[in-house]
């Protein structure tokens, strides 16, 4: 029996998903650093283009889920190699991107206990006392309240 390989089109249709795959990688990294280094300028860039790149995978995707002749390899498994490396990346890829979203969630928390801080403290400052030596917030005496 003759040794079978794979197709050409499903070759390169595996290796153009696992060339997206490596410019993911590639982002996740970037945007880490650049979450690390409070960048929200380069963060919204950053972040276009991954949208961007995300649409591409999808795409590809579909390709690649609609082509018999894909279909036909994977199902003689002559691509096992190929999708192991891709299945791979792929995790590394999401546990990435797991640690990024880690990191902006505890930034947003940084912020608010920094607004809930600035508030009280304002809050303390802007108290006064009326006659009766009472409590009172805001400036009543010209009919504003906090």
């Amino acid at each position: 029996m003759p040794y079978m390989s794979a197709s050409p089109q499903s070759l390169a249709l595996l290796s153009q998903q696992y060339s997206q795959l490596q410019a993911l990688e590639k982002i996740i990294v970037d945007e880490k650093h650049i979450l690390q280094q409070h960048q929200p300028e380069q963060l919204v860039q950053i972040i276009e283009q991954k949208n961007q790149l995300l649409i591409a995978i999808q795409n590809l995707d579909q390709e690649i889920s609609l082509n018999q002749q894909f279909a036909q390899d994977k199902a003689a498994n002559l691509l096992t190699q190929e999708l192991v490396d891709i299945e791979s990346l792929l995790n590394h890829c999401q546990q990435q991107n797991q640690v990024n979203g880690q990191i902006i969630a505890q930034s947003q928390l940084a912020v608010e206990r920094m607004k809930t801080t600035l508030l009280e403290s304002h809050n303390k400052t802007a108290i006064t006392y009326d006659n009766k030596g009472k409590k009172s917030g805001g400036l009543s005496s010209i009919g504003l309240k906090a």
